[in-house]
């Protein structure tokens, strides 16, 4: 590799990974033939980065791309929300309005949303160690729920629908759509407030019939979620927050 810092990944693709403050982060490399320029992105997370880049740009030039943009990186990675554990007395967010964790103090039960003395609280009975992965559970539960029903809202309007719906954990992206109509979601929208949810429900359904990020994607985006730009901006603004939320 051109740079001591640089790892190559035994993979097909051209992703391979960047040390940064002594730390190796994969660096996924997309190909968009309607791509100007080079661009770097954080992963929501902060565990990666995406270089978007036109078909024709070597890896060499990728490579040196990277390097140059690794300050940027560090920085945008040391600015990211601290951690904050699934654990009694953590407060998250749950669609859209902070919830503090609290124990019911009880072995058997399910988990509840409800209010403490006007404090919106999120009550999880069980041992305490069992509380993150009961926690977890609840959320994709509740995720699975308010996808289900507004991807087949917004599948209606377009008259396609998608052949499974997966609530996934992914760090790289908040959603995809394969080429066999499978949408995936990170369980982790349910976080986000309802409206949130909505868009990034659209996005994926319109690329049901839109494989692409062309004008009429985004057309038909904006056709079934109107403030699309506006709730983009806030996944991209906050979206760190919700993976600060250590699983």
């Amino acid at each position: 590799m051109a740079f001591s810092f640089f790892r190559q990944l035994q993979k097909r693709d051209r992703d391979f990974e960047i040390e940064i403050d002594g730390q190796y982060l994969p660096v996924k490399v997309v190909e968009n033939d309607r791509a100007k320029r080079l661009t770097l992105r954080l992963f929501p997370a902060g565990d990666g980065l995406k270089v978007t880049t036109p078909g024709h740009v070597g890896d060499d030039e990728i490579e040196e791309f990277v390097r140059r943009n690794r300050n940027w990186a560090a920085t945008r990675i040391a600015r990211l929300p601290k951690r904050v554990e699934l654990a009694h007395g953590a407060t998250i967010p749950f669609k859209g309005v902070d919830h503090k964790i609290v124990s019911s103090g009880k072995l058997r039960g399910l988990v509840e949303v409800t209010q403490q003395d006007d404090i919106p609280v999120i009550i999880v009975p069980g041992d305490a160690s069992a509380a993150n992965r009961k926690l977890v559970s609840f959320l994709k539960r509740e995720a699975r729920k308010e996808l289900d029903e507004v991807v087949n809202k917004h599948a209606t309007k377009i008259g396609i629908r998608p052949k499974q719906i997966r609530i996934t954990d992914t760090t790289s992206r908040w959603g995809s759509c394969s080429s066999t109509r499978t949408l995936s979601f990170s369980w982790r929208i349910i976080m986000a407030p309802p409206e949130v949810l909505n868009y990034l429900a659209a996005h994926e359904v319109a690329h049901l019939r839109e494989m692409n990020h062309s004008d009429r994607f985004w057309n038909l985006t904006r056709e079934l979620c109107p403030d699309t730009d506006l709730q983009k901006t806030w996944l991209r603004t906050h979206g760190a927050k919700l993976h600060a939320v250590s699983v």
